[in-house]
């Protein structure tokens, strides 16, 4: 999930078997504390009453005159999510496990979407198969043809705020977002404005006869998708829908207060329950999207938001998604081709009415699912470990280990992954932790650690590259780290190069090398421009810096997503979108070449609307011996060796 995400008022997390009767209190209740470390595992409901019980007593201690949360209402800054974050990711000569790392796509004729694991494809905002190009820009999903490079359809999806897709063969599944709640508009008094809630909905496209085949509207943030094959799974995250009242001329805080424990108690399970509209075959269904006794929930504890998993055929009718639901939160989805992960950080509690904040040890609980066979995901295993992540490249599973980035000491409950807003004197010391975890029975357990990394500082980029890991921390420099993950029991710090700057992604080059993309910056950590750096870290013990280009006053996109990223190794092609002011602003592709151990600038395919913000390239991709640079508002055909402009197809309303 990108942008910015509403807190308090909004998201909720609270703990479970809070003991409260069902009459209304005034007292406060104060929840029992998030453990530090410890097992974490999900069961179901054994029944709605006993679902309805559990969830309202979760809530209780957070109920205030103002809805949830003590004070008024908080924005916190998402690193772009999701799934949509800074990641990393490098080879190792030595280890065949390095050479897997490229995808096996990039050896064929055409580029594809940068993806974490080989083989589970991630949504964005561009998709290829080699003869057409498809793009979501501006409401409407379009189809190129690759040998006349003319846009032969457009499907309009309309007000929808579409932005990402899937494809699979003629079906593409577009993800839109910020729709309207999935309800009737609640009769309010006329002194209480409605706050409309943040939906998600998928529309299953035929690119064949560029028309909609179905849509299917949920409650909820959309957090993520992964497809392997044919089979989309989507995971969205909802929160309950309670008719709160607030303080006015007519009814004062302690008024409010009351009347929102009423409102708490009275509410019924399906205030809770997501719920769906479906549009398939000319009919329309609704209600709830799962049914109470089918949620499952952490025992030690839980939230009154939930996370909810949606798999789809893409070759047949959407449906409703074959819902599984577990009572979390979360920002963080990791996927292989076997097993679904789904993070919660605890990080959206809402502030105790009338208490300050309350320091709590700051963890990470995960949950495992089963995905290896067709049909929903089963939940197998649950874990939890210190620290929170960065994004899902903190996350990497290997010969049946996961290993996990964190960093502690840089988050209050405020906001979300962002700890510089919170007072220095409130700020505990950072230090960056690599656990790994090992499946036994329905517990992820902790098998090994190693910590110390980047001591004040926090995790800018990570990736797990077989054996080894990497791991890049900021605050005035950038220490990279080279980890040696092959006993999982004592994981250990093999080397560290200390250098100006930060790589916000990592990519493997082949033979021992490695790309980054990120900023440079002054001793004192005063970030500079854009720069793209070459690795040695063929000897874990001594990682060299072998090439910097420094672009000055200047940003990529690819910095905060890896799909903005572009490696052709066949010929060391390398791309990433720049944003740049000079006497105007432009939005470019940069065109690198990785030559031996240099890094050479081919130049910059710069598109005629760049000056327009709306403009500038965001993705570019090989196709034969072309460049395809693809923005919101046209593509550009380049040649791969010169570069020299073939085509410009506009994007016309």
């Amino acid at each position: 999930m990108n942008g910015r995400k509403l807190l308090a008022g909004a998201a909720v997390l609270a703990v479970a078997g809070v003991s409260v009767s069902s009459a209304v209190r005034d007292e406060t209740l104060t929840p029992p504390p998030i453990v530090d470390y410890g097992p974490v595992r999900l069961v179901a409901f054994d029944s709605c009453d006993n679902a309805l019980t559990e969830l309202r007593n979760a809530m209780a201690p957070y109920v205030s005159a103002y809805g949830l949360g003590g004070g008024p209402i908080m924005y916190a800054e998402g690193m772009a999510a999701a799934d949509t974050n800074n990641s990393a990711g490098v080879a190792q000569k030595s280890m065949p496990e390095a050479r897997a790392a490229t995808p096996p796509e990039q050896q064929q004729e055409h580029s594809t979407t940068n993806v974490h694991e080989q083989g589970v494809d991630e949504p964005d905002v561009v998709k290829t198969d080699g003869k057409r190009v498809f793009s979501i820009a501006d409401g409407k999903l379009r189809v190129i043809d690759v040998a006349s490079r003319s846009i032969t359809g457009t499907v309009d999806l309309g007000q929808r705020h579409a932005s990402q897709l899937l494809v699979s063969g003629d079906r593409a599944l577009v993800v839109a977002e910020n729709q309207g709640p999935i309800m009737e508009k609640p009769v309010l008094p006329p002194d209480r404005p409605y706050i409309a809630e943040s939906g998600t909905e998928l529309v299953l496209v035929d690119l064949k006869a560029l028309k909609e085949i179905s849509s299917l509207k949920t409650d909820g943030f959309y957090l993520d998708a992964r497809q392997i094959g044919g089979t989309a799974r989507v995971v969205v995250r909802s929160q309950p829908r309670m008719p709160w009242v607030y303080p006015n001329e007519t009814i004062n805080e302690a008024g409010a207060l009351r009347r929102n424990k009423e409102i708490l108690q009275s509410e019924p399970i399906g205030s809770w329950l997501p719920r769906y509209e479906l549009n398939q075959n000319g009919a329309k269904t609704s209600g709830s999207l799962v049914d109470c006794a089918n949620v499952s929930h952490p025992v030690v504890h839980s939230a009154a938001s939930m996370l909810t998993v949606l798999t789809f055929d893409l070759s047949g009718q959407l449906g409703t998604g074959q819902p599984v639901s577990i009572v979390a939160d979360g920002d963080t989805v990791y996927g292989t081709d076997r097993n679904l992960y789904i993070a919660d950080d605890h990080r959206l509690l809402p502030e105790l009415p009338t208490r300050p904040p309350v320091q709590r040890p700051i963890t990470t609980a995960i949950h495992q699912f089963d995905i290896s066979q067709s049909g929903p995901p089963k939940h197998v295993a649950s874990g939890d470990v210190g620290g929170t992540l960065l994004n899902q490249y903190s996350l990497s599973e290997h010969d049946g280990v996961l290993r996990v980035a964190t960093t502690t000491g840089t988050a209050t409950r405020c906001c979300w992954r962002m700890g510089d807003f919170a007072p220095p004197q409130q700020q505990q010391p950072s230090e960056s932790f690599v656990t790994t975890l090992r499946r036994n029975g329905n517990e992820l357990s902790k098998v090994g650690q190693v910590g110390g990394l980047g001591k004040g500082e926090r995790i800018y980029s990570v990736r797990f590259i077989g054996k080894m890991g990497y791991v890049v921390t900021f605050r005035q420099t950038d220490p990279l780290y080279t980890l040696d993950l092959s006993d999982p029991k004592q994981p250990k710090v093999m080397g560290e190069l200390k250098i100006t700057g930060f790589s916000a992604y990592l990519h493997p080059a082949g033979d021992g090398r490695l790309i980054g993309v990120g900023q440079e910056a002054t001793d004192q950590g005063r970030t500079t421009g854009t720069q793209v750096s070459l690795f040695d870290v063929s000897n874990p013990a001594s990682p060299q810096r072998l090439a910097q280009y420094h672009l000055p006053n200047s940003s990529s996109e690819a910095q905060f997503d890896p799909h903005a990223f572009l490696y052709w190794p066949q010929d060391g092609t390398l791309v990433v979108p720049v944003s740049q002011y000079k006497t105007n602003y432009e939005v470019a592709s940069l065109v690198l070449k990785v030559d031996g151990n240099q890094l050479r600038e081919s130049g910059k395919i710069v598109e005629p609307s760049s000056r327009n913000y709306g403009g500038g390239a965001r993705r570019t991709m090989v196709i034969g011996d072309q460049l395809w640079s693809i923005s919101n508002v046209g593509v550009q055909i380049n040649a791969r060796n010169g570069l020299a402009q073939q085509a410009w197809l506009p994007f016309t309303p």
